[in-house]
């Protein structure tokens, strides 16, 4: 039975590698480090701001440049983490279906906690989640399960009743650690490839391949 879905957000409802790029490039122009691109971003993300940081540094990193970084990344991106976002296709569709079936949705996302809010009103500004949660400093970043145990308590949702879907190796393994239902998607940041390698069951193509699945193992 799946009473709930919980998405990752980055990568997995929501295209924000624009504004994530650009707002840890400013941070490391202010320390005197070269802009990196895009594709390089994609495998920078996924495990929370700091582990960003120190990603995008390379071998440039040191804990005080590091701190500059982080602050210019968090004054720049609450200004413009907005700017370049999309939804992915037919994600919205999908939303508005799982709401009509009695589902619940949820986010989790490494994040940090103050701009899922605002990016989720913005790109999908007619759905209600029952829950959205971003790194919050109480909760260890994903795979750590701790965040996703606490939102399904929160959410009066047991585990075995949970599907969990997101783009990376981070998501499959946060889904292993909890014990709960997991499905990829392969239009994120990372591809089809490292979520087979990580041991995801199943990988979408497509946001109507999850409601398939969905209406097949509810």
């Amino acid at each position: 039975m799946i009473n709930a879905v919980v998405f990752d957000l980055d990568g997995t409802l929501v295209d924000t590698i624009i504004d994530l790029a650009n707002a840890t490039n400013e941070g490391l122009k202010k320390v005197g480090l070269s802009a990196r691109s895009i594709d390089e971003y994609k495998h920078f993300v996924g495990n929370g701001r700091d582990k960003l940081v120190e990603r995008a540094m390379g071998d440039g990193f040191n804990e005080k440049d590091a701190e500059l970084v982080s602050e210019t990344f968090g004054s720049y991106y609450a200004a413009h983490c907005n700017d370049n976002v999309s939804a992915y296709i037919g994600c919205a569709e999908m939303l508005k279906k799982l709401s009509e079936s009695g589902i619940k949705t949820a986010v989790l996302s490494n994040k940090p906690d103050e701009f899922v809010d605002e990016i989720l009103q913005n790109v999908y500004p007619n759905h209600i989640f029952t829950a959205a949660w971003g790194k919050k400093a109480c909760y260890p970043t994903k795979p750590n399960p701790s965040a996703l145990l606490a939102l399904l308590n929160e959410i009066d949702v047991k585990p075995d009743e949970c599907l969990y879907i997101g783009d990376s190796d981070v998501d499959v393994y946060t889904a292993q650690n909890a014990g709960v239902k997991m499905i990829g998607v392969e239009w994120g940041f990372r591809g089809r490839a490292e979520l087979v390698e990580a041991g995801a069951p199943f990988v979408a193509e497509t946001s109507e391949q999850i409601l398939e699945y969905i209406n097949e193992n509810r």
